[in-house]
């Protein structure tokens, strides 16, 4: 099953409010087994069957490994006083852990995330995208317990 609304509404609000470095892909979508990609690649039914074959989870290194290394490139993009912002789950560590892992303080999340559901977030970015209203950012680091 995948939301709708939930991709959505984080592409509308990614675009919307993305402002990378020179050089620098403003939209990653975590693709496990295969890192960041830009959310322009398609994907065949084949190409949907391995990824769907390799659990999210941050002790698995066929979703790790790839994730990290993609994020270690971000990280030698970003400069001094930037940030990468997570628009995924923050109440697992499937994300976040291997994440912080790579880009520590630098990963920043939406404040108004933290206890909200998948579809409570989607809506919120596609209505923010819609109203031109950006979320306020913390680092990831910071959210409350």
């Amino acid at each position: 099953f995948m939301s709708g609304l939930y991709f959505r509404g984080k592409l509308a609000y990614a675009s919307a409010f993305a402002n990378p470095p020179d050089g620098c892909l403003g939209i990653h979508v975590i693709v496990p087994g295969r890192g960041l990609c830009s959310p322009d690649v398609v994907m065949d039914r084949d190409g949907l069957r391995a990824v769907a074959r390799v659990p999210v989870d941050p002790d698995n290194r066929r979703y790790t490994d790839p994730l990290r290394r993609d994020a270690a490139l971000l990280a030698a993009q970003l400069h001094a006083g930037d940030a990468a912002v997570l628009l995924g789950s923050i109440a697992t560590p499937k994300y976040l852990e291997p994440l912080t892992d790579i880009l520590g303080p630098r990963l920043h999340i939406p404040r108004e995330f933290v206890g909200l559901g998948d579809m409570s977030r989607g809506a919120l970015m596609l209505r923010c995208a819609r109203e031109g209203r950006e979320l306020t950012y913390i680092a990831a680091s910071l959210q409350p317990s």
